[in-house]
C-alpha cells in the first residue's frame, strides 16, 4: 500500500518523507553535545569566578579565564536553543522562537564584550597602554558592564520563554523547573549589575545563577537527546504496525507531533 494512501490523525498524508537516519535524530545529537559544552563552559566559569574571589588567580590571568570561559558558553548555548526550537511541536514553537530571539540578543551583547576585553583591553593593559582603553574596560556601570548585564538578562528571559515548550510530566518536568529557576534568578542578576554601589559582597547575591545556569543547560541537553531519539522510533513503530513498507521513512510533522 503506498505511503500517501495511509491516513491517520497522527500521520499526515501530505508530509514529505525523510530518511529515518536524518533530521531529528541528528538535531537531537547536536543539541545534546552543544548543551554539554555549554554546561562545561558555565561550570568552568563558576570555578574561575570563585577562584578569583578567593584570591587564587590574579590579573591578568583571572580576567582572561573569566572572559574566555564566558565566551565559550555562547555558541554551544545558541545551538542548544536552536535544537530545542526544531525539536518542539509546531503548536509550541512560538515560545521557542521567542526564546531563540532573546538567546541571539544574549549572544550579541556578551560576544561584543568578551572579544573586546580579550583582544583589545587586556593586551593593551598588559602592555601599559591602559590610558586609551578606559572607555572599553568592563568596570562597574561602564558601557561593556551594561552589555554584560543585558546579555544575562536576555538569557534569563530566554529560559522563561522556553518553559511552555517543555512537558509537565516525566523528565521534562525537571527541565521545565530548571528553566524557570534560572529565569527567577534574573532579577538578582539585575541587582548585581545595576545597584549603585558594586562590591564583592554584592556579587554573591547573584550566586544562585552559578547553580541554575549549568543545571538547566545539562538537563535541557539530556531532554534534547531524548526528543531526537524518541519521535523517530515511535513514528517508525506506528508506521510498521500499519504499513511495513513505510518503516524506511518518517515525516518531519509525524515526528514533531510526538514531541513536547
Amino acid at each position: 500500500m503506498p505511503t500517501a494512501a495511509f491516513a491517520s490523525p497522527s500521520l499526515p498524508v501530505d508530509a514529505s518523507p525523510i530518511d529515518a537516519s536524518d533530521g531529528l535524530a541528528s538535531v537531537g545529537r547536536v543539541g545534546f553535545w552543544s548543551g554539554l559544552a555549554a554546561f562545561a563552559a558555565t561550570a568552568a566559569y563558576v570555578v574561575v569566578q570563585l577562584a578569583q574571589v578567593a584570591g587564587v588567580v590574579h590579573p591578568p590571568l583571572d580576567a582572561i579565564l573569566i572572559y574566555g570561559t564566558s565566551l565559550c558558553i555562547v555558541v554551544p548555548f545558541v545551538l542548544e536553543m536552536v535544537a530545542l526550537h526544531h525539536l518542539t511541536r509546531p503548536s509550541r514553537r512560538f515560545w521557542t522562537h521567542a526564546a531563540l530571539m532573546f538567546t541571539v540578543m544574549y549572544a550579541v551583547f556578551v560576544t561584543a564584550n568578551y572579544v573586546v576585553q580579550l583582544a583589545t583591553v587586556i593586551p593593551a593593559t598588559t602592555a601599559g597602554l591602559s590610558d586609551g582603553m578606559r572607555v572599553l574596560e568592563q568596570t562597574p556601570h561602564s558601557m561593556f558592564w551594561d552589555f554584560d548585564a543585558l546579555g544575562y538578562v536576555c538569557m534569563g528571559i530566554a529560559t522563561l520563554l522556553a518553559v511552555p515548550a517543555l512537558g509537565s510530566v516525566g523528565f521534562e518536568r525537571w527541565v521545565r523547573r530548571s528553566l524557570l529557576a534560572n529565569a527567577l534568578v534574573t532579577p538578582l542578576i539585575g541587582i548585581v549589575y545595576f545597584h549603585p554601589r558594586f562590591s564583592t559582597r554584592l556579587l554573591f547575591v547573584g550566586s544562585p545563577w552559578g547553580i541554575t545556569a549549568p543545571l538547566f543547560m545539562l538537563l535541557l541537553a539530556i531532554a534534547l537527546r531524548r526528543r531526537g531519539d524518541y519521535p523517530i522510533a515511535a513514528a517508525r513503530d506506528t508506521l510498521s504496525r500499519c504499513d511495513p513498507s513505510a518503516i524506511r521513512s518518517t515525516s518531519p510533522s509525524t515526528a514533531a507531533a510526538t514531541i513536547g
